[in-house]
């Protein structure tokens, strides 16, 4: 069994590390780590699952429950002293929305949803896709994304997908511009990409908002796993509809999102039923007879969560305090050393122990790392397995398809022809029954492992994951079955 990562030189690597980075501030790291986030020491937890779901500070939890208990709340969809107490900060959280992502009010409207999911839904089901419209996404979306294309299909528009190329799972430049270019200019055309991957991390290029919008796109930007340790600054760059979960940013609470969108995109959209609370007026008399509220007010479904939602305002104070590009400089320094460092692994015949999928460099990409853990021979090791055996020593980190089909389809080489056998039949078949088809029939391992750093990561979380990883040197696939 190696030691390179024994306790005894956690030190002297700390400082190395250190002389390395300026951009970690090791000293703003451990207070903010004792002050807020020490449950995380005291427990002997590793947190590396920040893409799925941020951690919540002491002081959120803290100043929603103060603000609770000093505050008698209730339905905001009346005019009485409970109603408009719970308007007053449901609006502010709007306002705050608006504020941290230097958004102009006059401009921009947010929507608040359950998730980003819940966003991404109202705009697939609210866009007016007719014959001959365009909808174009790229292979690394996340399936919430995916999703509208059943929308466009329905009504009859064509869909089309950009593809991702190894090695670093990126898009070619020209094929975009190139597919940009090919606008229906009597329809709609909507364009959708991430602003970075939830699989590999890579951050794609901005500027195709605007190249897009130019040529008549309106264009959704999925930030969900951009927003958590990257600006968005919606002043100089403004896509049509940005996806947001809040819980992925500062977790808690869970259950509430956004969809910002353009004012004028909005009024696009063209809802295909109404609830309570989207409307202004309707009667059951005449089946047609309804108005639909405008702006946001047409698009939150029910009730908002009115105790829920002052926390997201407390949330992005907590960020903002904090300050959103240390908290990027902080894992950008993490990610690279622990890219680095994971490239380097190696068993003693030479043969690597990682397979990184994405960008081995910070260039372009964020703290998100998909990868394998390799055997001596090559093979890989059963992720489900490394996952149980990390989650023994209190390391949170995760495996699957992470929502992204393309990416993974991608990055295994799975071919068209054999994810067809997934489809056969009636019966849904499950990720896992669709992993072993494809395992069973190719040898392929259509599974990933991915750790993802966040605003409470530390050098010492990245030191312990490495740590684990290096324990498995010269240890064969087979002797880790349990």
């Amino acid at each position: 069994m190696s030691t390179r990562y024994r306790d005894s030189m956690f030190a002297d690597a700390l400082a190395a590390f250190l002389s390395e980075s300026p951009g970690y501030d090791a000293e703003s790291v451990d207070a903010l780590r004792g002050r807020e986030y020490e449950r995380l020491d005291r427990l002997g937890h590793v947190y590396l699952d920040y893409t799925g779901g941020g951690l919540y500070a002491e002081s959120q939890i803290r100043e929603h429950l103060e603000l609770l208990g000093d505050s008698v709340l209730g339905n905001p969809h009346s005019k009485n002293p409970t109603s408009l107490a719970s308007t007053h900060l449901v609006e502010e959280t709007r306002a705050a929305v608006l504020e941290f992502f230097s958004a102009d009010p006059a401009e921009y409207d947010v929507i608040f949803t359950s998730n980003a999911s819940g966003g991404l839904k109202l705009v697939g089901e609210s866009y007016p896709f007719r014959d001959g419209d365009r909808y174009l996404l790229t292979y690394d979306n996340h399936n919430s994304v995916n999703g509208i294309r059943e929308f466009a299909r329905s009504r009859g528009a064509s869909v089309t997908y950009l593809p991702v190329w190894e090695p670093d799972l990126r898009l070619d430049c020209k094929m975009v511009t190139t597919e940009l270019g090919r606008i229906n200019r009597r329809g709609n055309n909507l364009f959708a990409f991430p602003a970075q991957s939830n699989f590999s991390g890579v951050q794609h290029p901005i500027e195709w908002v605007d190249e897009a919008q130019e040529l008549g796109w309106d264009v959704i930007l999925d930030c969900a796993a951009f927003a958590p340790t990257s600006r968005l600054d919606l002043s100089t760059v403004k896509p049509d509809f940005v996806p947001l979960s809040f819980y992925k940013m500062f977790g808690y609470p869970t259950g509430a999102g956004a969809l910002i969108a353009r004012r004028d995109k909005l009024a696009k959209l063209n809802r295909p039923w109404f609830a309570g609370g989207t409307i202004t007026l309707a009667s059951v008399q005449e089946d047609s007879w309804y108005h639909l509220a405008l702006g946001h007010t047409g698009f939150e479904d029910g009730t908002v969560d009115y105790l829920g939602l002052p926390a997201v305002r407390i949330g992005l104070a907590h960020l903002a305090a904090l300050g959103l590009d240390a908290i990027h400089g902080r894992v950008v320094a993490l990610t690279s050393w622990l890219l680095s460092e994971m490239g380097r692994l190696r068993h003693t015949n030479g043969s690597p122990m990682v397979r990184i999928f994405g960008p081995r460099d910070m260039e372009c990409r964020g703290a998100t790392i998909a990868f394998y853990l390799l055997a001596p021979d090559g093979s890989t090791y059963d992720v489900h397995r490394m996952e149980e055996l990390a989650g023994r020593e209190l390391i949170s980190l995760r495996t699957g398809c992470f929502c992204n089909p393309g990416d993974g389809e991608v990055a295994h080489h799975i071919t068209r022809d054999e994810m067809a056998e997934c489809f056969v039949g009636e019966a849904p078949v499950t990720f896992s029954e669709c992993h072993d088809i494809i395992r069973d029939a190719s040898g392929k391992m259509p599974n990933t492992m991915r750790v993802s750093l966040g605003l409470a990561s530390t050098f010492g979380d990245v030191y312990r994951f490495m740590a684990f990883a290096d324990s498995f040197c010269n240890v064969g696939a087979g002797e880790i079955r349990g």
